[in-house]
């Protein structure tokens, strides 16, 4: 068997491994004089302008004249109702009737509802009425549907006619009316 290594002496050996590190060493020379002009050259070249902050106008100070009122953040004091309260009129106006029962169909507003059909059974029209979570519903005329006390007034083949009663702020409610079709869809309703 024959060796394919041949032993160099020592001596050798750290001649070689001296020249080997001058080679790696020289080779890792610092060449970087033209970075270094290169980056001065843009620093020369290159102009930094810093905008000014605009100039903010002097507000003229306001004076606060409700120290005398009564705190947005305490109760009302006894007595006092009378004199913040709004003057409400509900004599000669429409009002809802608050006493009677709440129906089924009151707890959606009508667009969550959509009109699905019509049936007729012992003289008595009937309309289907499909709510936005999926369930069911069958009305007639004279019962009550949505949020602001509409009662059904009309049924027909292509719609429901629903007079509604919304508040006018000064404690009277105006009628309004509102319809459903068969082509509207649960939530797109633009007509109530």
């Amino acid at each position: 068997m024959t060796n394919a290594f041949i032993p160099l002496p020592k001596s050798l050996m750290n001649k070689y491994l001296v020249l080997a590190t001058c080679l790696s060493l020289s080779a890792c020379s610092a060449e970087i004089d033209d970075l270094i002009a290169y980056t001065d050259s843009v620093k020369a070249n290159t102009n930094i302008s810093i905008e000014e902050y605009p100039k903010f106008k002097q507000l003229q100070p306001v004076n606060y004249s409700a120290s005398n009122l009564r705190s947005p953040f305490q109760r009302l004091q006894q007595g006092n109702e009378a004199k913040t309260s709004v003057t409400v009129q509900t004599a000669n106006c429409n009002q809802p009737n608050r006493q009677r029962s709440k129906e089924k169909l009151e707890s959606y507003g009508i667009d969550a509802l959509q009109m699905t059909g019509v049936f007729s059974t012992g003289g008595q029209k009937w309309v289907l009425i499909k709510a936005n979570d999926g369930t069911l519903h069958k009305a007639k005329r004279g019962q009550y549907i949505g949020l602001f006390f509409g009662k059904i007034i009309n049924i027909t083949d292509k719609e429901v006619v629903i007079e509604e009663m919304l508040p006018d702020g000064a404690g009277c409610w105006k009628t309004k009316i509102a319809t459903l079709t068969m082509s509207s869809v649960a939530g797109e309703n633009d007509n109530v």
